[in-house]
């Protein structure tokens, strides 16, 4: 059996619709060597319905992880997620990032040796997000900045994060004042790497839980590369019910440890040491 070069994670949480506009953009990728692993923080059936009518669909192969639903696991299921994946390099997104066609194919061109990459994503708003439909996706105008500002997305410097190309975006990239971190949403590095770090610190809930790993990487001496500009994807638009401050409050300490002690391995992730 052919071993697969690259795992997506992606996660997701009872968005079932949102999710399928995801799993249809990995279906325009064009690179092909890859599977989907689903990191499921407790979805209802409905999710589980979807999943298995895109595994018949789609041409890749996908693994759905899933626990029972204990408030917000997210990073325990994405260690269990990463342990299951058959990748030796790992992208990261989330169930409401719509990836443009070359998406994964930028992944795999900047990867290297002892780095991990971060990109972003573009925000869109509800109305936008609602109306995307399969067709726009395989023809990629929902990444046409023509064809969003005629639903009415509102012109700023952020477009550039779509409209940017060769020279441009090689520049943005260079200049941009975003600090090169493990963004949950858009991120990539190889297995070993994120294995050797024990993967995602599982006390931490919401806020800056997958920033806590990047920082753990680059305690290993793992350095950043910028991929904003090139690597794209459009963030679909949801509530937030789950942000509590606590939850944020207690992160920041965390992190706060691991910058400070210099943590390249966690005692709360994948291994409970």
């Amino acid at each position: 059996m052919k071993r697969i070069d690259t795992s997506v994670i992606i996660s997701t949480y009872n968005s079932p619709e949102w999710l399928q506009k995801v799993l249809w953009s990995f279906e325009q990728q064009t690179f092909k060597d890859f599977e989907v692993v689903i990191a499921d923080d407790g979805s209802g059936e409905e999710t589980r319905i979807l999943i298995d009518a895109m595994k018949t669909e789609v041409s890749y192969p996908i693994q759905h992880i899933w626990h029972e639903d204990n408030g917000f696991q997210k990073t325990i299921i994405l260690n269990k997620a990463t342990v299951a994946s058959q990748g030796n390099y790992l992208v990261y997104t989330d169930g409401d990032c719509i990836a443009r066609a070359d998406f994964l194919q930028v992944h795999i061109d900047h990867r290297e040796q002892g780095y991990f990459l971060s990109g972003g994503y573009f925000k869109l708003p509800m109305h936008i997000s609602e109306l995307i439909s399969e067709e726009d996706i395989k023809t990629q105008r929902c990444f046409d900045i023509d064809w969003l500002k005629s639903k009415g997305l509102k012109s700023s410097f952020k477009t550039n994060k779509i409209t940017a190309k060769g020279f441009k975006q090689k520049l943005l990239n260079a200049l941009t004042p975003t600090t090169a971190t493990w963004n949950g949403h858009n991120a990539s590095g190889y297995k070993a790497d994120i294995i050797a770090a024990n993967g995602y610190d599982e006390r931490m809930q919401y806020g800056g839980e997958d920033r806590e790993l990047g920082e753990r990487l680059f305690n290993a001496g793992i350095k950043a590369k910028q991929v904003r500009y090139s690597a794209i994807c459009l963030h679909l638009d949801h509530e937030r019910g789950y942000v509590k401050p606590e939850m944020i409050e207690k992160n920041l300490k965390i992190r706060a440890t691991t910058k400070s002690e210099k943590v390249t391995r966690t005692p709360y992730g994948i291994e409970k040491l």
